[in-house]
């Protein structure tokens, strides 16, 4: 790059790349009179450095469009087929150590060999890798647009764009396997949203090429820490399933509009990577939400392959028709003719005619019925401090809180033995001054699971590091979640295995339920335990969504 930033010069012999200043101009002081002085001009705003010049004797540079850590990317017409087109000038600072630098520079011409062996849209085309001073500057074809980080600023992806947005990365992806490179740094600066619903895959500056020398530096990595997929961080070979899990995070952020793993500091980033359970992603549901659930599994081999990502991506970015609902007509013989009933149903529904004499039984299975009702010996007690309600065998005694001098809203039942115990608890939005209810049920789970790992909460004798099984489940149609705790009594006399059922369900309004049953862990009530509990779930009835 020529000293005066390039204006107005054709070569680029100049071995520095640090952008100097224009050499200054003499000043003549002259006194002129007043009836000759020129009006006054407009001021034309300053160009940034290095705008004008010319790469390579064919690329003129016209403005920046970004910069990151490896170099600037400008906007520049390519004077010898008049089209416009983007360079990556490589940006390495002079403090580096030689060894660095050169590796940095080898990375570039990583990033146009790994691009230009790929012929696919959704891949960034590489037209050119112009040398000057011996530093790689890539020529690309200008992809107009933004990119999903910067979208992302803005608000979240739906799940049907999230998952077009998907497809067409795991495309990119998949070309790349299969040419044997590996991305590394799959992230939503790296996916450029275009013109008519292009999306671009960009920067395989830190692609690992099959058969080619790692340019890591020993005992490091490189990459952007929340996208990087444990077996990277633990030194291991990486595969395609290593990007196939940075593309699950993307998912995650695109529709969540947070990054699962980002902590305040890399060290803490990389420890929540390894070991850290992301809250179940909310926004996203149905196929789409088990693509990101399984792309974020830790080991790589329970991670789903490119063929089932798709499959499922597909779904959601292209639903099936709903089948119109359809009328059915019985007909019970005898009586004039029989008598007729109309049954209306969609897909799913499963219709069973058994004709026997004069009568008609229609049987109608609802696919997305419960359990079937409340079983024998069971009522329902609707409690308006806790705003739902709760059902228990009849046999269970109610205990309430004291409500002039315990502001908490709860209600429990126990069995005659006091082996069975059910307890509803709400935790209002309006009233949660400590900010102690979390954004959604599941990451409500996940913080309260963590507690009670370190401490024991649920329960006075149950101390720490208890067995758990959190997971993601539904409650009418919306997001919930539930946990199973296991462990012994830390009562030093007489220890005794417990176990602990714990449902959680958030309203629109932010309001939090707990529905927690517990029981002895071992014996003769342990089954009837777990049917108490099933059921009290099953049939719980808040009164607004």
């Amino acid at each position: 790059m020529s000293s005066n930033g390039g204006s107005g010069h054709e070569s680029d012999e100049t071995t520095s790349f640090v952008l100097q200043p224009p050499n200054p101009v003499a000043v003549h002081t002259q006194v002129v009179p007043s009836d000759q002085v020129a009006p006054p001009q407009q001021a034309v705003p300053p160009q940034e450095p290095g705008t004008g010049r010319l790469i390579a004797s064919r690329y003129r540079l016209l403005s920046k469009l970004g910069h990151g850590g490896m170099g600037t990317v400008w906007r520049a017409k390519d004077e010898t087929v008049d089209r416009e087109v983007a360079v990556k000038e490589p940006r390495v600072p002079d403090t580096l150590p030689e060894r660095e630098r050169a590796n940095a520079f080898e990375r570039m011409r990583r990033e146009a060999r790994a691009a230009a062996r790929l012929d696919h849209p959704a891949v960034v085309n590489v037209h050119d890798v112009a040398v000057v001073d011996g530093q790689p500057w890539i020529v690309m074809e200008l992809v107009h647009g933004r990119s999903l980080g910067d979208a992302l600023q803005e608000g979240t992806l739906d799940a049907r764009e999230a998952a077009r947005v998907g497809l067409e990365v795991l495309g990119a992806l998949e070309a790349a396997h299969a040419a044997g490179i590996l991305h590394r740094d799959v992230k939503p600066d790296n996916v450029l949203l275009g013109r008519h619903g292009r999306v671009v895959l960009t920067d395989f500056g830190i692609a690992q090429i099959e058969g080619e020398t790692n340019l890591t530096d020993t005992g490091g990595f490189v990459g952007s820490p929340e996208y990087i997929a444990p077996e990277r961080v633990l030194g291991q070979r990486p595969g395609p399933s290593s990007d196939l899990w940075s593309l699950g995070v993307v998912l995650y952020a695109a529709t969540e509009g947070v990054s699962p793993f980002r902590r305040s500091n890399t060290p803490a980033t990389l420890q929540s990577v390894l070991n850290g359970t992301p809250a179940p992603p909310t926004s996203a549901s149905g196929p789409l939400a088990s693509v990101i659930t399984g792309l974020l599994h830790k080991d790589p081999a329970h991670r789903p392959n490119a063929a089932q990502v798709r499959a499922l991506l597909e779904e959601t970015a292209n639903p099936p028709t709903p089948v119109p609902t359809q009328a059915v007509q019985v007909v019970a013989p005898g009586g004039g003719g029989g008598r007729r009933t109309w049954l209306a149903f969609g897909a799913g529904v499963v219709v069973a005619a058994v004709l026997a004499g004069a009568s008609a039984f229609v049987v109608v299975a609802d696919p997305f019925g419960g359990s079937g009702g409340l079983p024998d010996g069971w009522k329902t007690h609707h409690v308006r401090d806790v705003a739902a309600t709760l059902a228990t065998p009849a046999s269970y005694r109610p205990e309430v809180p004291d409500r002039k001098s315990d502001e908490t809203h709860w209600v429990r039942y126990s069995d005659p033995s006091g082996a069975i115990r059910i307890t509803l608890g709400l935790e209002k939005k309006s009233e949660d001054t400590s900010g102690d209810i979390k954004g959604s049920s599941a990451a409500q789970m996940y913080a309260d699971n963590d507690k009670f790992r370190e401490s024991g909460e649920y329960d006075l004798n149950m101390p720490a590091n208890p067995k758990t099984d959190p997971k993601p489940t539904t409650y009418k149609g919306k997001q919930a979640g539930e946990n199973t705790v296991v462990y012994q009594t830390d009562d030093s006399q007489d220890p005794l295995p417990r176990e602990v059922r714990v449902f959680y369900y958030k309203t629109s309004a932010g309001d939090l339920y707990r529905l927690t049953v517990s029981y002895p862990g071992k014996g003769d009530f342990t089954d009837r335990g777990r049917e108490v509990a099933q059921a009290a779930i099953t049939n719980l009835d808040v009164d607004k969504l």
